[in-house]
Formats: C-alpha cells, structure tokens, sequence
C-alpha cells in the first residue's frame, strides 16, 4: 500500500513555516525501504517532527512517496537545515 507524506499545503496548515534542508547522506539505504529516496547535494522541502517510537527527531521530505516501515521518514543526520521561509 502506497502512502503520501505531507504535500506542502498540508505543512503549512500545522505551522506557518517551511524548513528547506540539502542532503548530506544519501548512503546505505535499508533494505526495505520502498519509495522515494534523495539525492546527496540537492534541496528539499522538509518537516521535522519527533518521531514517536525512535524518541529522536525524523526529516520528513514534503511530497516524498514511500511505503512501511519507513513512510519517508528519514535520520536527520542524512539532512542540513539551510534555510526557514516563515509564510505570513
């Protein structure tokens, strides 16, 4: 079953903000994961939220397409914030 991350309407209705963050570690993707995977240099649109059962934080790309256990919920070493666009 696929499922959608947060497109980026959807983000900007729990927070009036987007974070942008560049891939630093496209290595060692597991095994399982099934969707879309990013690309070391290039930007994207990302949400940071806490991830329930790690306990640590997760970087979720914004229209990113992945299916379980993963649901494109990426380790934030793999990403760079470099940039919040406050929308007001």
């Amino acid at each position: 079953m696929e499922v959608s991350n947060h497109s980026l309407a959807e983000a900007t209705n729990t927070a009036p903000f987007l974070d942008y963050a560049v891939c630093v570690d496209d290595d060692n993707r597991p095994a399982k994961h099934v969707g879309d995977w990013p690309v070391r240099g290039r930007v994207y649109p990302v949400r940071v939220t806490e991830g329930k059962a790690e306990g640590s934080d997760l970087v979720h790309v914004l229209g990113f397409r992945g299916e379980a256990p993963y649901f494109n919920a990426f380790a934030p070493h793999r990403f760079d914030i470099i940039e919040r666009l406050w929308l007001n």
